[in-house]
């Protein structure tokens, strides 16, 4: 059975919200999206605005989801939601840094693989 992790594809005023790693060191200075692990007992939604709360700061409403289970490698799935900011200011409290990307520069960043299809696929998503 896979595990599960959660992200946003923040957007707000047309950009998508990326965030660097800080760490492991093998992840360190690569870009992806926000979120996190599924703890016990509660459901993936809950996870991803807890997440989002604990690394940004900021309160997320969440959208419909993109695609389904993105392979992340070492058991885990990734299951990523459409979200804009209901609360707050993003800031990087366990990231080195955040950016906000217009379409044409999405891909701007060094994305870690995981995380790459899925920006190819938010990239093709229209009305954003």
């Amino acid at each position: 059975m896979n595990r599960i992790v959660v992200g946003a594809a923040v957007i707000e005023s047309g950009r998508l919200l990326a965030a660097q790693r800080a760490d492991p060191p093998e992840l360190a200075g690569g870009w992806e999206l926000p979120g996190g692990k599924v703890e016990p007992g509660e459901s993936e939604e809950e996870a991803l605005i807890r997440e989002c709360r604990e690394e940004l700061g900021v309160v997320i409403r969440l959208g419909e989801r993109i695609g389904g289970d993105w392979a992340v490698g070492g058991g885990y799935v990734l299951r990523v939601w459409l979200a804009d900011i209901a609360e707050g200011v993003p800031e990087a409290r366990e990231h080195s840094e955040l950016r906000w990307l217009l379409r044409d520069e999405l891909f701007d960043v060094p994305w870690l693989p995981a995380d790459l299809p899925i920006v190819k696929a938010v990239a093709g998503l229209p009305n954003w």
